[in-house]
């Protein structure tokens, strides 16, 4: 195996690598792009097989590339999105080699670049940029025994309901991933329990807008920071069936069996935390507030948008709020599966280069590290909110990309001295 020179070498194929990409080139630096598997691996073998976009096309998207064959406001399938990058990539003719895997990335003796041991070889770059995303590896919480025979699987390895044996089935997790496939399960006529956690619950539409739309102007997709106490709320929306604003009561309405946070396991019986009413309470709050926002700001700016105060009425709660449950007795309600829709954590432990931190990500501002020539893209808050969805990470990656050709200019003259 031969030695291999690049002065930017960036590491993954998905979205934040092609943004990552467009962006080194138009600065007019060499570099290379290397996918372990195919380009957008995650959205091909990593979602579920009826998953679409939770955002509109007009927003889930490059500024570059439109959804041509797909109204704007309708919500791309995974297969089209998997397209799409395949797509931009021809567009932009990004050089990305397919196949390689990243083994270990480490400083080179002298400080200038980095020697990258990979499944062809040895590369040397001036400049690595980790464009690995945030969703690396699957978390499923130590709370049921493998040893118990239930069938656990996490949301990452989930494709129908046909998949999972007969019987009931928890889904634990009420974001986007948990709130949908909880759906598929109950439209599939399987017996549903959803273990709700903290969520930010958006309308899906209001006054005649997305809540894209209205998250942008409002300013919360520029949010810096989160609040430690919200960092990892997730969000419940769902493009599903041509899109709809997730309603828990909905779900109990249909027969779903809401829970609180599944918090231990014991003798045969799953233990419930009694937390249910008030994390549907705080998914009311938020729902409300965006709407509150968005009506001083349809005020504020004159807009003439169409009042909408049946989207305001919130039904009562159902039995299963009012009165929780608070243990399962998994055998005698026939559950056989449960399906974890309990995010991810990151795996950086192929970088030997500098120092992670305790959320296991190099040391970094706004993907930038703290050793020179190493910089991140496409995780959670990298610079603001928007960070690890599509537009946002095309963002992100124009300003590194900035940053690397500022590099490039000094690092010359530094070698002059």
């Amino acid at each position: 195996m031969s030695l291999e020179r690049i002065h930017t070498l960036v590491v993954g194929g998905g979205q934040a690598g092609i943004a990552m990409s467009e962006h080194l080139s138009k600065q007019g630096i060499e570099h290379l792009v290397l996918e372990r598997d195919r380009i957008a691996e995650k959205w091909r073998t990593g979602r579920w097989d009826s998953l679409v976009a939770n955002g509109p096309a007009w927003h889930d998207r490059f500024p570059n590339l439109t959804f041509d064959d797909i109204d704007r406001n309708s919500f791309a399938s995974k297969d089209r999105i998997v397209r799409y990058f395949e797509d931009y990539a021809k567009q932009i003719e990004a050089p990305i080699r397919c196949g390689v895997e990243v083994k270990a990335v480490t400083e080179k003796a002298d400080g200038s670049g980095f020697v990258v041991e990979t499944s062809e070889g040895t590369i040397e770059a001036v400049n690595v940029v980790a464009a690995t995303g945030p969703f690396q590896r699957p978390v499923i919480p130590a709370v049921v025994p493998e040893e118990t025979g239930i069938f656990q699987i996490h949301s990452n390895e989930y494709r129908n309901p046909q998949q999972l044996p007969e019987g009931a089935v928890i889904v634990v997790g009420a974001g986007s991933s948990g709130s949908q496939i909880a759906d598929e399960m109950l439209r599939s006529g399987r017996e549903v329990y959803l273990a709700i956690g903290p969520h930010d619950r958006p309308p899906l539409r209001y006054r005649g807008k997305d809540f894209c739309w209205w998250l942008g102007v409002l300013g919360q997709w520029d949010k810096k920071t989160p609040d430690p106490s919200t960092e990892h709320v997730t969000i419940a929306v769902s493009g599903a069936h041509g899109g709809h604003t997730v309603d828990f009561r909905r779900f109990a309405e249909r027969g779903m069996k809401l829970l609180g946070k599944a918090e231990r396991y014991e003798s045969g019986v799953l233990h419930i935390a009694p937390d249910l009413a008030q994390n549907i309470a705080a998914g009311d709050a938020s729902y409300l507030s965006i709407m509150d926002a968005a009506d001083a700001y349809v005020a504020a700016n004159s807009l003439d948008f169409p009042e909408e105060p049946e989207a305001r009425l919130i039904g009562p709660s159902p039995d299963c709020v009012t009165n929780p449950i608070l243990s399962i007795d998994l055998t005698q309600a026939n559950i056989k599966s449960i399906v974890w829709a309990t995010g991810y954590a990151l795996d950086f432990s192929w970088i030997k280069a500098g120092k992670l931190d305790d959320k296991g990500r190099p040391f970094h501002d706004r993907g930038v590290t703290h050793t020179p020539g190493l910089y991140v893209l496409g995780l959670a808050w990298l610079s603001r909110r928007a960070s690890p969805f599509i537009w946002g990470v095309w963002h992100d990656a124009e300003y590194l990309a900035d940053h690397i050709a500022q590099r490039q200019m000094v690092l010359p003259r530094q070698a002059q001295r």
